[in-house]
């Protein structure tokens, strides 16, 4: 046992070297520039398939093939990081936050896609180190020579960092805008330049950490998502901007899953706990708990305070009075479709509705109550599993089974919305994906109870709701209602409550709102909604998984609001609807089409940076004064 300990200890801090790499690059990067970079993985992804293609260029036998690959491939990531900021970020600089990691989400779609194209689908493992292929034996247990190595890059780079941060006049500006920003600009330093360094610099370490990690890990087409989302959780357990935080996190993490794995199976009370599952929640466990007890991680610091007014955003301009009749006029014509027939149109106008009423809930959420969520999806997962499980295991009707959904998920909104809005930005939105990731943890792990990785099957509906063309026209009523319902209370004094509590929460409790309770009720009501789409997805499907709770949902669900536009009311139906035919017409036309469509994400981001809604309404008010 000792020995199996000590030897998991090791691999945790191996695996420690190459997270923080990838994590404190990321934290260099918001420190500075406030992006939240999805595609900060990518570039991970990147240096791995980079370097397995330099060292079979250099020579796969010789020290400087494999090193000078590995070098050179984490140059050629830090310099597309610099392309990528100058051609694309540096465009969008003045756009709303949430609209740069919308671009940021683009650019995940089309690196995926150019790695598809080059290097294929298959995983790629690059070979071992010249000189570092044997193992040393500890405890009777044999440990890889390339690990040990790995444990020392850590220590290494953060040594470098702290050098250039702290004896470099660049490192000064660069701690400078970490903590103030505007300050800096004030002073008359040149942001564009300091920008551009910062993402060659946030790059090159997350190409180097991939590349470092070929030997040990393949390259694939998944991994670009999955250590985006550790290098956030290391980064905001550290704290934003913190190198020594991402170092401290970084070991604090890997430790963690490698002691699960140590401890593997142990019965309690006869009852066999397996802590090796536990490593798929570990981290985001111990991210809800930091910034519960810590909200700007370990060694992170509060935000400058604002010296002026703060930002408020414009407001939500009323319905005018053609609008309501326009809506249900809209839902008329809709109800009518299946006039012309029950073809694949039908089933894509059924995914519309649902998505449309979850993106509506999201948008409830991050408009007018001003809280973004990386974790929506939890509740959508909620309802769909509550209403499957109500279905099969209790047999109860389609109807009732249907009610237990936004029941459950907006139970589930109403238990971690306790703790969510006791954080705002980033690190509310952090605490909302490690809460989504835990439930989906258990979902996927339960197979007793939720199947598992398999899921639900055999959701079919029964009775009058079996044929296609009425459980389209019930689906289509019940998320208009319910999209209806949410726009009236955006307008209702709890919507205005909620509003004011988004722009000045100062001003909001000195007229006597109790800001938090407002905002925990608004985070149950989005969850109510959220679980109520997942109920009708769940019988629309005739089946659900686990997928249906995890961050590719939330992803999708941010990127329907940011698309249609956040301060529209309409935003989020039109943006639910862009999305879902682009990527139904794209995926069927090409084989690439995530490509496609993070270029056309992207051009609709940099053209129309207040979303489609925000557009239209733009052009609509200029056709008025052009009269």
């Amino acid at each position: 046992m000792t020995a199996n300990v000590v030897i998991q200890f090791l691999n945790g801090l191996a695996g420690a070297s190459s997270l923080f790499l990838v994590a404190t690059g990321l934290s260099i990067i918001f420190g500075v520039s406030r992006i939240v970079n999805f595609a900060h993985g990518s570039l991970y992804m990147l240096g791995m398939y980079l370097a397995w293609s330099l060292i079979a260029f250099f020579g796969r036998g010789s020290p400087f093939g494999f090193w000078g690959g590995v070098l050179g491939a984490a140059l050629a990531v830090g310099v597309a990081g610099a392309l990528v900021e100058m051609l694309v970020l540096r465009r969008i600089y003045r756009a709303p936050e949430m609209f740069q990691l919308l671009a940021t989400f683009a650019l995940v779609l089309v690196v995926k896609d150019a790695a598809l194209w080059l290097w294929g689908a298959e995983d790629l493992l690059g070979p071992r180190a010249p000189g570092l292929r044997g193992a040393v034996e500890i405890l009777g247990r044999r440990v890889p020579e390339y690990d040990l190595l790995l444990i020392a890059v850590g220590p290494v780079v953060l040594g470098l960092l702290w050098l250039l941060m702290n004896r470099t006049r660049w490192g000064t500006l660069v701690r400078a805008a970490t903590q103030d920003r505007e300050m800096v600009a004030v002073l008359g330093v040149d942001q564009a330049k300091l920008f551009t360094s910062v993402f060659f610099l946030g790059a090159f370490l997350a190409g180097l950490g991939g590349a470092l990690q070929l030997p040990r890990e393949p390259a694939n087409l998944a991994v670009d998502l999955s250590i985006v989302a550790d290098a956030f959780v290391v980064v905001v357990v550290g704290g934003m901007g913190s190198i020594g935080g991402a170092f401290l996190a970084a070991l604090l993490i890997a430790q963690a899953k490698a002691m699960c794995i140590a401890i593997g199976d142990v019965e309690l009370f006869g009852t066999v706990f397996s802590f090796s599952k536990f490593t798929l929640v570990a981290e985001f466990a111990i991210m809800a708990a930091v910034l519960v007890v810590r909200p700007w991680g370990l060694l992170g610091r509060p935000p400058a305070a604002a010296r002026g007014a703060g930002a408020v955003e414009p407001p939500l301009v009323p319905p005018g009075p053609l609008f309501w009749p326009a809506a249900m006029l809209a839902v008329l014509v809709l109800a009518l479709v299946p006039l012309g027939g029950e073809g694949y149109a039908l089933v894509l106008l059924i995914d519309i509705a649902i998505f449309a009423l979850f993106a509506a809930s999201l948008h409830f959420l991050m408009g007018p109550a001003g809280m973004v969520s990386f974790g929506h999806a939890a509740y959508f997962g909620l309802g769909s599993y509550a209403a499957g499980l109500a279905f099969l295991k209790l047999g109860w009707p389609v109807e009732a089974a249907l009610l237990a959904a936004p029941a459950i998920g907006g139970a589930g909104a109403l238990l971690f919305g306790w703790f969510c809005v006791r954080l705002s930005g980033v690190y509310l939105a952090m605490l909302t994906l490690a809460f989504a990731q835990i439930v989906w943890s258990v979902v996927f792990q339960w197979d007793a109870f939720t199947g598992g990785s398999n899921g639900l099957v055999g959701l079919w509906p029964q009775g009058w709701l079996k044929d296609r063309t009425t459980l389209y026209l019930a689906v289509l009523l019940v998320s208009a209602l319910g999209i209806f319902a949410l726009w009236r209370m955006v307008h209702a004094p709890f919507g205005y409550a909620l509003r004011a509590a988004r722009d000045s929460a100062l001003r909001a409790d000195a007229i006597g709102i109790d800001v938090r309770r407002f905002q925990w009720i608004g985070f149950a009501l989005a969850g109510t909604f959220a679980g109520l789409a997942g109920g009708l997805f769940a019988f629309s499907k005739g089946s659900i998984s686990p997928e249906t709770l995890g961050v590719a949902r939330s992803v999708d669900g941010l990127v329907m609001v940011l698309l249609g536009g956040v301060q529209t009311l309409t935003g989020p139906v039109l943006g639910a609807t862009a999305f879902t035919l682009l990527q139904d017409e794209i995926a069927r036309a090409t084989t690439y089409w995530r490509a496609v469509l993070g270029l056309a994400i992207l051009a609709i981001v940099l053209v129309f940076p207040m979303g489609i809604a925000g557009a239209l309404r733009i052009l609509v008010a200029r056709a008025g004064a052009g009269r």
